[in-house]
């Protein structure tokens, strides 16, 4: 750990790994999410372990749910990529999905959100964007995240960006994220490399960290 400024500089995912200094974000896990890729029920276990391991150390764990709009509230964005998204000509032939009433809106059975943590929705790609994220991790003293879940491509990438530029120092685990474009994955991990804006480490090297972390922490 370095110090500048006044301030701890991290270097190293030991540095990071503190119930007040990091959380656990599961982005996405949803049936009618995961039930799409094709290693789903393994990116599932490998956050399960994750998620395990953060609660036997005393981690904050944050789960994100992607929601669509209704029809009649989507505008000129929404009804752009809907249209691109599900390969239909005109905003008659849209179907909302991933509605709040529907079984693909749920998350996984695996993950099921214990009473000390919390659920936020979000129609964003970025979880850091219209929800209280932002604001929960501050008003716990937490800079950095680490984070599981699906789809790196589409929605991972986007909230790594997002939170880099609001302060949060983000750590992606590898194995513990899925995606269905290829090109898309490949291309997102080597944004990271380039860009430096995140940690990257795998559930292996991970978990141990995260449960050997006692709560309350030592002060």
């Amino acid at each position: 750990m370095r110090h500048g400024n006044g301030v701890r500089i991290p270097e190293t995912l030991e540095d990071l790994c503190a119930p007040d200094r990091l959380a656990v974000i599961v982005y996405d896990m949803q049936v009618g999410v995961v039930g799409q890729l094709p290693d789903g029920q393994q990116v599932v276990e490998r956050v399960v372990q994750v998620v395990e391991a953060a609660r036997r150390g005393g981690y904050p764990v944050i789960f994100l749910r992607h929601m669509f709009l209704p029809k009649r509230l989507m505008g000129a964005f929404a009804l752009r990529m809907a249209m691109n998204w599900q390969g239909v000509d005109s905003v008659d032939e849209v179907n909302p999905i991933l509605q709040p009433d529907s079984p693909g809106f749920q998350l996984v059975p695996e993950l099921r959100p214990q009473p000390d943590e919390v659920v936020f929705d979000k129609t964003t790609m970025s979880a850091f964007e219209g929800t209280p994220l932002a604001s929960t991790l501050r008003d716990l003293g937490i800079g950095a995240y680490a984070i599981t879940g699906v789809a790196l491509e589409i929605g991972i990438a986007p909230t790594v960006a997002h939170s880099t530029d609001l302060g949060f120092v983000p750590v992606v685990v590898r194995d513990a994220v899925g995606g269905r474009d290829e090109a898309g994955l490949a291309r997102a991990w080597d944004e990271f490399a380039f860009q430096g804006n995140a940690v990257v480490t795998d559930t292996d090297t991970l978990a141990p960290l995260l449960e050997k972390t006692g709560w309350p922490p030592a002060r």
